[in-house]
């Protein structure tokens, strides 16, 4: 990911030089006013800029993967409000607080890797991450990252996300069939688990051993193209994984 580090005060640039640090190619921008105490903090990664840093915004959304500002998490609503997407193409935004304490990912959790990015500095720098999806707060099956560390990628609509992502969190029934690709997924996922697979996901080999009407919403792991009658059953509550041949 490419990410910049923005900061506002004296204070926080010395943070974020800690962050630069700890993300290798990562660019620092701050106020033109503190260029000293960029170049201290970030030798030779330093933009330095006059005027409001609400006018940087739209530079870095379309510059950087990711953005992680030592500012105030209002402040930090408000300057990138205005020019959200959608959540296929916004960066990673995470916010820091001045004191290094908490590391808070607001904007492209999952996909962006907000989630994941914020995990690795909460690390580097002592401080708790405080994820607030629902998947990664209670260390469930994120439905939209499953086998993404491997390279997987996946088939379904908007709707089946959210579908199956509300029947994952809220403990409904769900079968989760894996015809291919390594096991040895679960680890690794979403930014690390622990423990078995959540209690309301029973596992299965292959798709024609599901009972589908005992299952909200499935997950099938696979290289093969589903039967059309099957298909029909699940209409709306599935979600397709194709792993790297």
């Amino acid at each position: 990911m490419k990410i910049a580090v923005v900061s506002i005060t004296k204070h926080g640039i010395a943070l974020a030089g800690k962050v630069v640090a700890a993300l290798p190619g990562a660019q620092l921008f701050c106020p033109e006013k503190f260029r000293a105490e960029g170049e201290a903090a970030a030798p030779g990664a330093v933009h330095c800029y006059e005027g409001k840093v609400g006018d940087q915004v739209p530079a870095l959304f379309a510059a950087f993967d990711g953005i992680v500002c030592i500012v105030s998490l209002g402040a930090v609503v408000r300057l990138i409000a205005p020019h959200l997407k959608n959540k296929e193409t916004d960066p990673a935004v995470v916010v820091i607080d001045e004191a290094g304490k908490f590391v808070i990912p607001m904007l492209s959790g999952h996909l962006g890797g907000a989630n994941q990015l914020a995990g690795h500095l909460a690390t580097a720098l002592g401080a708790q991450a405080v994820l607030t999806t629902a998947s990664d707060a209670r260390a469930t099956i994120a439905v939209d990252l499953l086998g993404r560390e491997l390279g997987w990628t996946f088939e379904a609509s908007h709707d089946e996300i959210v579908r199956c992502s509300a029947a994952m969190v809220n403990d409904e029934p769900v079968a989760l069939v894996q015809e291919a690709g390594s096991t040895d997924w679960w680890a690794n996922h979403a930014n690390g688990r622990q423990g078995p697979l959540p209690a309301n996901v029973t596992q299965f080999e292959k798709l024609e051993d599901v009972p589908l009407d005992r299952f909200t919403a499935v997950l099938w792991i696979s290289r093969r193209e589903m039967p059309a009658d099957i298909a029909a059953l699940l209409a709306g509550r599935w979600v397709v994984y194709r792993p790297k041949p």
